[in-house]
């Protein structure tokens, strides 16, 4: 396994207020990893700061050994929490302009995902409901070849029932080599398929470990140590 990102020291602060403090974290390759914590915690921006989306107030955020910029955005899919596709547009022209703007987009896998999802690309992006729509985007960045899949909150916009649906979409249009880093609050929901948690709490990490290292030291799920630590 080979280490993919680190993070030295790294603090965000919007004026005085300080969202991430001091954080000290490192993910290698080959795990899917979940960011884990109530609203408020930090999560977003955290992956906002992987993705080169915002700048670190203090500390350091190297992408395989490099800061984050231009090369890194080239091997990170991102999934943000809010849609942010043309709403005008088929699903079909969405996929084409991500083929013809990045290098690593699979287009078979693409269309593979939409016909397991159900999903036509004939349709216009406005005429599905706001979970398919959620789907389409998932389709978009599970259909990257890339070294690290950061998808902030899968599955909050989607029914229960589709749940299943979307974790297996996940778990099997990622690169073996890769790791995938998802950042929720429903931690029952995706427990099953984590490696690793990453418990968020004010800003700062009070938790790194195995699924399996935390299930053994606590002798409960990785959710119910979540409810006991976030009282919640």
């Amino acid at each position: 396994m080979s280490v993919l990102l680190e993070c030295k020291k790294l603090t965000k602060r919007y004026k005085t207020k300080e969202v991430l403090k001091q954080i000290d974290l490192t993910l290698e390759s080959g795990h899917i990893i979940g960011v884990l914590g109530p609203n408020g915690s930090g999560k977003t921006t955290l992956i906002k700061l992987i993705n080169g989306l915002l700048t670190p107030s203090e500390g350091e955020l190297l992408f395989c050994g490099e800061k984050i910029g231009v090369e890194s955005k080239k091997h990170i899919s991102y999934l943000p929490d809010q849609t942010y596709l043309n709403m005008n547009q088929k699903v079909k022209d969405i996929i084409d302009f991500f083929r013809d703007f990045y290098e690593d987009f699979d287009e078979v896998r693409s269309y593979d995902m939409l016909q397991k999802l159900k999903i036509n690309a004939q349709d216009r992006l406005k005429t599905l409901s706001k979970g398919t729509k959620e789907k389409v985007q998932l389709v978009l960045v599970m259909s990257r070849r890339a070294k690290l899949y950061v998808l902030d909150e899968p599955i909050a916009g989607v029914d229960p029932a589709a749940r299943d649906y979307i974790l297996n979409t996940i778990l099997s249009n990622y690169e073996p080599e890769a790791s995938i880093l998802i950042a929720t609050h429903l931690i029952a929901d995706i427990e099953n398929i984590l490696d690793e948690a990453v418990f968020l709490k004010d800003g700062q990490i009070v938790q790194h470990a195995s699924v399996d290292e935390i299930r053994g030291k606590e002798g409960k799920s990785v959710d119910a140590y979540f409810r006991e630590v976030f009282k919640c």
